[in-house]
């Protein structure tokens, strides 16, 4: 007892053994500092890669002036074991003053208390001196990961300097440059004022008509223009709304607000869109996008003229199968979107769903959760989506079934904090098993001799995205239209109610700050999910292949079993997988996955929407990989380089995903002085994704593969690289042939932007200058928090 009693005493005094860190001298601070001129963007290229979302550490964000004002925070967001729900601390939301945030356990980062007009103790200058007078890179650097201490007052700032040297600000980045450093202390020593100038910027002219319109729409009183609303704001309210016409730059978000045009927005924070706003009478607005636009959570949609015709058609002037009724608030309604929409034709809100099936996926990948942890532990690292034809789905064919499924297509999203003993509960698999059974039954009925090609959605104009491809980045993903990369090992074909359900389960239902219950629950409803797409494109193959095609996306599980498993519901279901259903479509060769695309493409995408394979990384099933050119000095060169690195499991890619790199971002400068970016994209193997723990155990680096995509995919490159056109052959050779040695290892650091590269930010900066330019309206930020890390 002595011993221990000895032991807590030291600890005692070791903890509170740490002096307040030293203020830091501001000389002669420049008094014409403005915070939307000139600390903006010094905050927009060096600080909002890391700090704009939930994953920024300490919650600290700065991409708006009050993110900024807000300050930093000790509550854990992406808390796994949380036993009960937080309060949400949601940004422009939550808390609509300083002194509101600073209830809610917020601290200043850019308060000065030092009386003295040369010397500044604001957390945030310390960390910038901190990473001046200590500019080193030393060790790993994980953001996400990283045990913070997330200072608030000198003493802890003391200690997180003891613990975590040559740990300033940038973290794990090369110092802000001498003028950006006295700029940013000059603001800060002057009081760290300033408005977003975005924040009073009125709408231009084009976007002004635009949202009297849509408002106007919005709000009407009538029962069929307010469900209509209440629909389009539960799917569209993280979209980030684009009128034709107006700046590139210029941004809406759909809010609920206590006050009407043309008062102040007055936002309703609700934790999620379909809850109860428990006002009688509230008002749909268009706030103006604020915050620095990041790629992670920028989701474009589009709006012109057509758009609004369009859902209008499709909402107001089609028939409904009820007499249109307002719909009220009870949570049970409310998390089950069958029954609180089942007055509107299945159809308006499919073919709803399939114009903005880019956005809608997206949402599962970049909504709540920031950085979509939560849905991909549950997929496979490169997969395609296809899409039910709405002329063909069941719950178009059949509007009434859905709504007798009701119960059974209940969603584990009532509650944001539910009983923990119900972590595990059966209750969800039990009832989803006896609507897939029902599910089966009807498409037997409907199609007994199995579904065809014309059941695959091809688009109804161009821009549409009838093929998504997905593609996991271990823990981060993008959605691409289109079919990028090699044939992946997987394929799902969705179907309204699982759209839907997807849709609600991941983004309008998940509250990234619920307990440990809710957010396990919803990741094992999503195995359901996952299983119900890759089932749906099974039964375009033939019988009696399929057992053996899904067993093969489960090994080292009895995936039948468990779907069979004292449920005779999934017993019946399976038979007719398996056992009775045929499929339409006559295959001719023994590759039907890739002859089932291969038809795909040219009776259903080519024409309609001019999508075809990948150039740079599809091959034909039975087609060899070209040999490894001599020279690489035309684009056909490159591709053909491209196309022969088809060997899985090379020691390139060993060193890569140990160093925790899914995706490269290259910029190949080519003779002429044109550049070309590429983007590496690091496939995992995963035996199975069936089970939340112990994703370590189920991958197979053997397997993994590469692909090489012309463009930018990802929100969170793992490393830059910089490659001329006359050392291509020699990249290559350092991917096809990499060993671990003093030679392939120099050509790593040769081609590879280290963390500590003296030219990092300017690298950075091309970048994000150069995807911008490209994608003029759809760019964000990339995000660092995940580059690789030493």
């Amino acid at each position: 007892m002595r011993q221990l009693f000895f032991l807590f005493f030291i600890l005692f005094i070791t903890a509170c053994s740490y002096k307040p860190a030293p203020s830091v001298i501001v000389e002669k601070p420049l008094q014409n500092v403005n915070f939307t001129d000139d600390v903006k963007p010094i905050l927009d290229q060096k600080c909002v890669s890391c700090h704009s979302c939930y994953n920024s550490p300490c919650q600290a964000k700065f991409s708006s002036f009050e993110g900024i004002d807000r300050g930093g925070s000790k509550i854990v967001v992406y808390d796994a074991l949380r036993l009960k729900a937080i309060e949400p601390t949601r940004l422009f939301i939550d808390a609509k003053s300083t002194q509101e945030w600073r209830e809610k356990s917020f601290f200043s980062l850019t308060q000065n208390t030092e009386r003295n007009a040369s010397r500044n103790n604001s957390i945030m200058l310390q960390m910038l001196y901190e990473k001046k007078m200590h500019p080193e890179i030393v060790g790993s650097y994980r953001p996400e990961k990283d045990e913070l201490i997330c200072p608030k007052d000198q003493k802890e700032m003391s200690k997180y300097f003891h613990k975590k040297p040559h740990h300033g600000m940038p973290y794990g980045f090369p110092a802000i440059t001498e003028k950006e450093y006295r700029t940013l202390a000059s603001w800060l020593q002057n009081g760290a004022h300033g408005i977003d100038a975005k924040a009073l910027q009125a709408p231009s002219a084009t976007a002004a008509k635009e949202i009297r319109k849509w408002e106007n729409f919005l709000n009407k009183e009538d029962a069929k223009h307010s469900v209509t609303a209440r629909y389009l704001y539960e799917h569209l309210y993280l979209a980030h709304w684009h009128f034709q016409g107006s700046a590139d730059d210029e941004f809406y978000q759909i809010v609920r607000s206590y006050t009407a045009a043309p008062k102040k927005i007055d936002i309703i924070a609700t934790r999620r869109p379909f809850d109860d706003p428990e006002v009688q009478k509230f008002y749909y607005r268009l706030e103006r996008v604020k915050s620095t636009l990041v790629d992670k959570t920028h989701m474009v949609i589009d709006f012109d003229a057509k758009k609004f015709d369009y859902i209008h058609k499709l909402f107001i002037e089609s028939r409904w199968p009820q007499k249109p009724h307002k719909i009220t608030y009870d949570p049970k309604l409310n998390a089950n979107p069958f029954l609180a929409f089942a007055q509107i034709p299945t159809q308006s809100r499919y073919k709803f769903l399939l114009d903005n099936s880019e956005y809608i996926i997206m949402t599962f990948i970049k909504g709540p959760v920031c950085r979509g942890q939560m849905a991909l532990n549950v997929i496979h690292d490169h997969f395609w989506v296809l899409f039910s034809d709405p002329q063909y789905d069941i719950a178009v064919k059949r509007p009434d079934f859905l709504l007798t499924q009701s119960e059974n297509l209940s969603l584990p999203i009532e509650s944001t904090s539910q009983n923990i003993l119900e972590t595990f509960s059966d209750a969800y698999r039990d009832r989803y098993h006896r609507y897939y059974g029902a599910k089966q039954e009807l498409l037997y009925e409907l199609y007994p001799q199995g579904e065809g090609l014309e059941h695959i959605w091809s688009g109804y104009k161009a821009a549409d995205a009838p093929v998504l491809t997905i593609y996991r980045h271990f823990d981060s993903a993008s959605v691409h239209r289109g079919l990028l990369g090699k044939m992946p090992r997987t394929l799902w074909v969705i179907d309204y109610s699982q759209l839907e359900r997807i849709y609600y389960t991941l983004v309008a239902g998940y509250d990234v700050f619920g307990n440990v219950a809710h957010q396990t629950n919803i990741r094992r409803y999503m195995d359901f999910l996952r299983i119900e797409g890759e089932l749906h494109f099974l039964a375009y193959m033939p019988k009696n292949i399929r057992l053996d095609m899904l067993e093969s996306w489960y090994i080292g599980t009895d995936i039948i079993q468990e779907l069979q498993e004292k449920d005779t519901q999934m017993q019946l279901a399976t038979s007719y997988y398996y056992a009775n259903r045929e499929t339409a479509i006559n295959y001719t060769t023994p590759y039907p996955k890739a002859e089932f695309m291969q038809q795909v493409v040219q009776k259903r995408l080519l024409d309609a929407c001019k999508i075809d394979f990948d150039r740079l990384n599809y091959l034909a099933a039975n087609e060899k990989a070209p040999k490894m050119p001599q020279s690489l000095q035309t684009p056909q060169d490159f591709q053909q380089a491209v196309l022969s690195m088809t060997a899985s499991g090379t020691q390139f890619i060993r060193h890569f995903t140990d160093e925790e790199i899914n995706t490269v971002m290259i910029k190949v400068v080519f003779d002429d002085n044109t550049t070309k970016v590429f983007t590496f994209v690091i496939n995992r193997w995963h035996d199975n994704v069936n089970s939340m723990f112990s994703e370590e155990k189920t991958l197979n680096p053997d397997k993994d593969t590469i692909d090489i995509i012309e463009g930018y995919v990802g929100s969170y490159p793992n490393a830059f690289a910089l490659i001329k056109q006359k050392d291509l052959a020699d990249f290559f050779d350092l991917v096809n042939n990499y060993e671990d040695t003093p030679q392939y290892n120099a050509k790593i650091d040769k081609y590879f932007i280290h963390r500590s590269n003296k030219d990092f930010w300017k690298i950075f900066k091309w970048f994000n200058e150069d995807y911008k330019k490209k994608n003029p309206i759809k760019a964000g930020l990339f995000d660092l928090n995940r580059y690789y890390p030493n």
